[in-house]
């Protein structure tokens, strides 16, 4: 069997005119291909935690914690626009759902809080949330959906590059680039030339 892909579909992607349709409909077709996890963003649900944070002078960690449980109300949302996705919560979940035919789409929450591997601020998004996913079920690829394209580096969170494992290869597409996600997970699931 094909190692596992993650795909972190961001929220950022919800605010792009038909955007978070378009990436679960990605997602769906990349599916038939090879097994993908679905990491969802925050999105504005993210960002009504930072609106929350200033009104209700929230800890780190209380607003850390909203956040991912921001991530996983906008996982209902990913499965929504996503064909034959399920929400998930963990390894075993994730699995299951694989061996059904399904797309899994972690709503991280409980994982996080059992784990607790990030640091508890907003310099940890959504991306090192689904790079530590990735790392811990040894995916071979996380692929990060994003609204805007552009250099990786310029894309993701302080954090990100202390918490990706090393090895894992890592490609942004821009909201413009969502039908590249089928053959970039097609063209590593060819046959070897011999």
């Amino acid at each position: 069997m094909s190692r596992l892909v993650v795909v972190k579909l961001g929220g950022g992607l919800a605010r792009v005119a038909g955007g978070l349709a378009a990436g679960g409909a990605a997602v769906g077709r990349a599916a038939r291909h090879c097994p993908i996890l679905v990491v969802p963003g925050g999105g504005v649900l993210a960002d009504a935690v930072r609106v929350a944070e200033r009104e209700l002078s929230l800890s780190p960690a209380a607003a850390h914690w909203m956040a991912i449980l921001a991530m996983d109300q906008y996982a209902y949302a990913v499965v929504s626009a996503t064909p034959g996705a399920v929400v998930v919560h963990d390894a075993v979940e994730i699995q299951t759902a694989l061996a059904g035919g399904q797309v899994p789409v972690l709503a991280p929450y409980r994982w996080l809080l059992a784990a607790d591997p990030l640091p508890h601020r907003w310099e940890v998004t959504s991306d090192s949330i689904a790079a530590f996913v990735a790392g811990a079920l040894d995916a071979e690829l996380l692929v990060l959906l994003k609204p805007v394209a552009g250099p990786l580096e310029a894309l993701v969170d302080e954090c990100f590059r202390e918490v990706v494992p090393r090895g894992l290869e890592v490609v942004a597409l821009g909201s413009a680039e969502l039908e590249r996600l089928e053959d970039i997970v097609a063209d590593r699931q060819s046959p070897p030339v011999v």
